[in-house]
């Protein structure tokens, strides 16, 4: 039997239909959790998600959608972990915690819990029976629009155990998608994470109108400040491990491709914020979570725990959470920049 045992996808959104659609392409059978039973009846009748990615059609009989969380919990080995970050942790919670324990968990979140501030292996980790080699991290770049098209795309698998980080990869490769994997748990996500954040910066001074001479300087800073905070990280909390690469796609590129693509959503809602929308009308126009919206939050107390600088970062978060004019913080920002 492989190593996998049979894959449950948590999580019906674009970036879980990307997934699904992946898998299923791969003559993978999967099943597929969804918080709301008419989303499950019409995947059943229709056989697409009728909210996202609505372009896809799945083939009938390889996905077994059901609004039971225990159901795909009981009966998966694997479980592809696909819930935005601003809902993850009750979901998580919605059955016993045991539940999740002794099965591999592969985290499709690219955002930090924000009721606990901590990245989805760091929350597992709570619970002593939480088995860290059996987690791995999806992470890009890679945008669930362009996996819908079939558009060549990469994703990159982080993991410490070799032989279940490798399936993981083996199980979504194929002719649209290259995969390549590591063991960067930590580094990988916290990039995803940061990224988001300020791809919400790029999208305020788009519409700002700032250029692109402006843009490629502000993305430069960014992944400075990312690479430095990722370093420090390491230093501080996992001196002993092996050290990454930092200098490779799911870091720069994700950065870059979240950063500049009108498919990014934390782009689309920064630029809603530069255009005078309010946080909270830009949410509720959006009816999308733009992880950087929350990991802002999560990521000021991390970097304060630790002790950590991350500037950029911080005036977004001044923008998001304390009411400060997109244009007074881009132009403070300014004057930081080189």
């Amino acid at each position: 039997m492989s190593i996998l045992g049979n894959i449950g996808i948590v999580g019906n959104g674009s970036w879980g239909t990307a997934l699904a659609k992946i898998l299923t392409d791969n003559n993978r059978h999967i099943q597929w959790w969804l918080r709301n039973e008419d989303a499950v009846k019409h995947l059943q009748r229709t056989h697409h998600n009728p909210n996202y990615l609505t372009s896809v059609r799945f083939l009938e009989g390889t996905i077994h959608p059901t609004a039971d969380l225990q159901q795909v919990l009981n009966n998966c080995q694997t479980i592809v972990f696909a819930v935005p970050s601003a809902y993850a942790q009750s979901v998580l919670e919605s059955v016993p915690a045991d539940m999740w324990m002794g099965k591999n968990i592969i985290s499709a979140i690219k955002g930090i819990l924000p009721e606990s501030n901590l990245i989805l292996n760091d929350y597992l980790a709570r619970n002593p029976a939480f088995d860290l080699k059996r987690y791995v991290a999806i992470t890009g770049p890679c945008h669930a629009e362009e996996v819908a098209q079939e558009r060549l795309s990469y994703l990159t698998f982080s993991g410490l155990d070799d032989v279940l980080t490798a399936a993981v990869a083996e199980a979504f490769h194929n002719n649209y998608i290259y995969t390549t994997h590591n063991h960067d748990i930590w580094g990988a996500q916290f990039a995803a994470v940061l990224k988001n954040i300020y791809a919400i910066g790029a999208g305020m001074a788009h519409a700002l109108d700032y250029g692109d001479n402006f843009l490629s300087v502000y993305i430069t800073n960014c992944y400075r400040e990312m690479y430095r905070f990722l370093e420090q990280h390491f230093e501080k909390v996992h001196p002993s491990n092996e050290r990454p690469d930092f200098h490779t796609s799911a870091y720069l590129g994700d950065l870059l491709v979240t950063g500049y693509s009108l498919h990014s959503r934390n782009r689309l809602f920064g630029t809603m914020l530069g255009k005078g929308y309010s946080v909270k009308n830009a949410i509720l126009e959006m009816n999308m979570v733009a992880e950087g919206y929350y990991a802002a939050r999560g990521m000021q107390t991390i970097a304060a725990d630790l002790q950590l600088e991350i500037p950029i970062a911080s005036k977004i978060y001044s923008v998001l959470w304390q009411q400060v004019p997109p244009a007074d913080m881009f132009k403070a920002l300014e004057k930081t920049l080189s």
